[in-house]
This record gives structure tokens, C-alpha cells and sequence, in this order.
């Protein structure tokens, strides 16, 4: 079992975000320093134990040696109104480069024509999710590229198939990224990865942890996006320090996602400065004022001890 108390809290976000209000985190501290396991309450026992691992890393290992400072970020618009849109990009001071979640090109054309005209020299990338099928995807990636194809950096996980993502990459001239079809299949080979993606979007957590993302990151062998899971300003940190370390580093990272949560774990979150995060130590000072009810503080006890007692980390 984890040898040190867990805290879990409950905090309130500024938006709906994945259709939730509040974020349940569970927080500890080890030998060097705090981390924090918040995989969605919808995972399983399987995926939860591979972010329990990156907990556990990141509690007791030292962090990679870096090869840059600050870190350029991206910008993320969440599935919203355009009327939210302006308040948003507020939150994200100086960046240029912009995720829009999406559905398809009929419903979500406008989002993209108010980014442009708040930020229009916007890089734009379209985060899609997996949703589209392969007849989808063309028809849609036609009408962005007729109309923004300028704008758009990429698009993340257009397909969840890879013969999907093999055969859509004939039919656009636009850069395809892929996010689920990594972080869900963290033990396959990725060796042909180049001939389905421009670009790998990694994740601390659902990647096992820094250590096993680099692992991850050399064998794709793609220009890399690191990114966050609706964490905390402690997970933000190890995407941070994963960022900094990442040899090839595509560009702006989504890790501005801190910005979301109406009041953090600690009263000095990360913010950010002129398009950029600064990473650095955390202190959750809040832990009493947001901490879960006494069912959920069980719930989270009793999932971490059953991952240990399944042997699934």
C-alpha cells in the first residue's frame, strides 16, 4: 500500500469541462516531493493503475534533466458557446496557438471564425477525439481546409482506427495528431506510427509517468505535444517537467488546462505569462478547504487499494 496519507479534493472549475463541474483529485506526498493520481471516475482498475504509477514516480523520483526553461503553451477552447469563447481565451494571456475541441464543420465552423477574430494570426488545432469515422473525417477535413486550412496546425485524433488514420493521411494535405490511439494503447508497437501522424500528443499521467513516456516518445519518433488531463497545478508541474525534457518538442504545449479549476490546490497556481508556464514546486495549502466528503475520500482509499491488490502496477 502507498506509505503515505492520501488527500482527496474536490475542486470547483470555472467552466463545464468533459460534462463535470468539479475535479476529484487524490494527493500525496513522497521522498521528493507531492504528486497527485486523478485518473476520470469512468476508468477502470486497468488504465487507473498506469496514472497510479506516474503518481508513484513522481513522489519518489528524481525529475529528468532538463533541456529548456519556460514552455510555450497552447490555448484550449472545451466544447462551448461562442459567446464563452472571448472569456476563455482570457485565461490563456499571449498564446497564439489554439485547441478547439469539435464535433464537425457545420456545428463548429463559427468557434473557429471567433478565435479568428479575437487572435487571427491563431494557429489553430482541432482536437476531434476519435469521433469521426474515415467517411467523417474526409468530408469534414475538406470544408476546414477550404476555409481555415491557413489557420490549422493540426488535427488530434480525427479516427480512432490506425487504418483510418493510414488512409486519411492520402486524402489531406493537413497535419494529423494523434492522442488516444497512444495513451489507450500505451504497450503497442509504435514503430509505424510515422506513416499515420505528424505528431504525438503525450501525456504525463495516462502515459505510466515521465520515464515511460520518453520510453514511449523514442519509439513513435514524432515531433511531440505534451499535454495535460484536466490536472491539477501538481500534475501540471510534471507535464512541465516532462515538456522540459522532451528532446523534440513539437511546440506550444496544452498545459494551461490549471486555468480551468475556479480555485486550485494551492493559493499560487500556475498561470499563464505572455503565451508561457514557468515550472516549479508546488505547495497544496488547500487541502483542508476543498477536501472530498468522507464517502468519497473511501471511494478513492478503496480504488487505490484494489489496484494494488489486482498486481496491476
Amino acid at each position: 500500500m502507498i506509505p503515505y496519507a492520501i488527500h482527496v479534493v474536490d475542486l470547483p472549475l470555472n467552466i463545464i469541462f468533459r460534462e463535470v463541474k468539479t475535479r476529484e483529485i487524490a494527493i500525496f506526498e513522497g521522498p521528493k516531493g507531492w504528486s497527485e493520481f486523478s485518473p476520470f471516475l469512468e476508468y477502470g482498475v486497468k488504465e487507473s493503475s498506469i496514472w497510479l504509477k506516474a503518481a508513484l514516480e513522481g513522489a519518489c523520483d528524481e525529475a529528468p534533466k532538463k533541456i529548456r526553461e519556460d514552455i510555450e503553451i497552447n490555448a484550449t477552447i472545451p466544447r462551448t458557446s461562442i459567446n464563452e469563447v472571448k472569456n476563455i481565451l482570457d485565461k490563456f494571456p499571449g498564446c497564439k496557438t489554439v485547441k478547439i475541441k469539435i464535433d464537425n464543420f457545420r456545428q463548429d465552423q463559427d468557434l473557429l471564425v471567433e478565435v479568428l477574430s479575437i487572435v487571427p494570426q491563431a494557429k489553430i488545432r482541432l482536437d476531434i477525439n476519435g469521433k469521426w469515422s474515415l467517411t467523417q473525417a474526409i468530408s469534414n477535413l475538406i470544408d476546414y481546409e477550404k476555409d481555415f486550412g491557413a489557420n490549422i496546425d493540426y488535427i488530434e485524433q480525427p479516427c480512432r482506427d490506425i487504418d483510418d488514420l493510414l488512409e486519411l493521411r492520402k486524402k489531406t494535405k493537413l497535419k494529423i495528431a494523434v492522442d488516444e490511439s497512444i495513451r489507450k494503447h500505451i504497450n503497442n508497437d509504435f514503430s509505424k506510427f510515422k506513416e499515420i501522424a505528424d505528431v504525438a500528443v503525450i501525456k504525463w499521467a495516462p502515459t505510466g509517468g515521465i520515464k515511460s513516456a520518453l520510453e514511449i516518445i523514442d519509439k513513435i519518433n514524432l515531433p511531440v505535444v505534451v499535454s495535460s488531463a484536466l490536472d491539477s497545478s501538481i500534475g501540471i508541474s510534471y507535464g512541465l517537467a516532462l515538456a522540459q525534457s522532451v528532446p523534440n518538442l513539437y511546440g506550444p504545449c496544452g498545459l494551461g488546462t490549471a486555468s480551468f479549476f475556479k480555485s486550485d490546490i494551492t493559493t499560487n497556481p500556475f498561470t499563464v505569462f505572455e503565451g508561457k508556464l514557468k515550472n516549479r514546486k508546488i505547495e497544496p495549502d488547500l487541502l483542508d478547504q476543498f477536501k472530498a466528503k468522507p464517502e468519497r475520500q473511501l471511494w478513492w482509499q478503496n480504488r487505490i487499494a484494489q489496484i494494488y491488490r489486482e498486481g496491476l502496477i
